[in-house]
């Protein structure tokens, strides 16, 4: 079976209507679609359209959190700090919006029976002591196998101390308190 177009009679009266190509009527229709999706800009009094800033919610400046246009995130300089601090261990992951670093297992050069892990939680848009978790995982290669071992009690302290001495740096030399 053939499908031929229609074509009216020569004799067939005109109705009035006027008949588009095939092709104008999907045009017609994106065209609409398209037009529907934006709104039409507002215009001043001078006729000019007047400036819409779309992304006024989104924070883009390095502000560290201290003025937070929206209450998701973390600190800046706390998160850019941590990153900086833990940067001679492997990633295993790093989520900024969350504020979380995990670290890959890390055996020091000196020593080949003993490894770390660092997990590292940015808690706040503040850049104060309580704003950083940091926990640290020990093992020993002992008969064979990895087996955990704690680590030394200043540890914790220590890498939590240098993630905030690099952040309060790293805030100093943006020129912000």
């Amino acid at each position: 079976m053939t499908l031929r177009p229609f074509h009216p009679a020569p004799s067939a009266a005109p109705t009035g209507r006027v008949l588009l190509p095939r092709t104008a009527l999907p045009a017609l229709l994106a065209a609409s679609l398209l037009a529907a999706c934006g709104s039409a800009p507002q215009h001043d009094k001078s006729g000019l359209a007047v400036p819409q800033n779309r992304l006024l919610k989104e924070d883009r400046g390095a502000n560290g959190g201290s003025t937070p246009l929206e209450s998701n995130g973390v600190n800046a300089f706390l998160w850019r700090g941590a990153l900086d601090t833990l940067s001679f261990m492997p990633f295993a992951s790093a989520d900024a919006v969350a504020g979380v670093i995990l670290t890959d297992w890390y055996t020091p050069p000196a020593t080949k029976d003993e490894r770390f892990k660092i997990t590292c939680f940015v808690l706040s848009r503040s850049l104060r002591s309580d704003a950083v978790r940091v926990s640290v995982f020990r093992q020993a290669y002992e008969d064979g196998q990895w087996v955990d071992t704690p680590v030394a009690a200043n540890t914790v302290s220590d890498i939590t101390a240098r993630i905030l001495t690099r952040a309060r740096q790293l805030r100093t030399d943006s020129g912000q308190h």
